[in-house]
């Protein structure tokens, strides 16, 4: 039967035109490309940064549809509901779209840089695609990683949550007062991963507190 295989092979191999070398494609976003893109390549893997083990399930949907671009922003909203006001919910100064709400906007600008300036130091962006990447970079410390995923999507629930409630007509919510509130969430979630016992992250709670600033 090997021989019958290799004869067949050998038979595939004649109808194959030798002239031509064998060249490596890359997969990317547009489809395959025979130049390889870093970039595009880490953006592949990025729901990996969405569903990892120690996130929150409600976080990690709400994540998801920010990263997917499904969630109601008033750009998408004017799309089929003409004349209404686009402007950001926030900030009130620019249209809103999700790059604007994560993390252009003044208003959560300031919270994303609150939980992760000190996390990133000298990595830290406030770009939407910048973002996605760090969420998959394998290179960043197993600590940094993690407070930094959590916080991303600690901070896209939190932000969306007080959009809601703002566009409802409820009164807004002081940024010092959302920081504190999303800070507060992710002591409570470390400190449950610490108890129970993630040895990979049995630090990870002073780390938090270490990069405070």
């Amino acid at each position: 039967m090997l021989k019958d295989i290799e004869r067949a092979l050998d038979s595939f191999r004649d109808q194959l035109n030798t002239a031509e070398d064998d060249f490596d494609m890359w997969r990317r976003s547009s489809g395959y490309k025979p130049k390889f893109l870093i970039q595009e390549t880490l953006l592949l893997l990025w729901p990996k940064g969405i569903w990892f083990s120690q996130a929150t399930p409600k976080f990690a949907f709400m994540a998801w549809l920010a990263t997917r671009g499904r969630l109601s922003t008033m750009d998408r909203v004017s799309q089929w509901s003409q004349g209404i006001d686009t402007s950001c919910v926030l900030c009130k100064n620019t249209p809103e779209s999700q790059n604007h709400l994560f993390f252009e906007c003044s208003f959560s600008a300031q919270v994303w840089e609150h939980l992760v300036k000190g996390i990133l130091q000298n990595s830290y962006t406030a770009e939407w695609t910048g973002i996605k990447i760090l969420l998959v970079d394998r290179n960043l410390e197993r600590y940094k990683l993690l407070c930094t995923r959590y916080a991303f999507q600690a901070a896209v629930y939190a932000i969306w949550r007080e959009r809601n409630r703002r566009m409802h007509g409820e009164p807004p919510l002081p940024t010092q007062a959302l920081m504190k509130l999303v800070d507060k969430g992710m002591r409570n979630k470390l400190s449950l991963i610490k108890l129970h016992g993630w040895k990979r992250f049995e630090g990870i709670l002073q780390f938090w507190f270490a990069t405070r600033v």
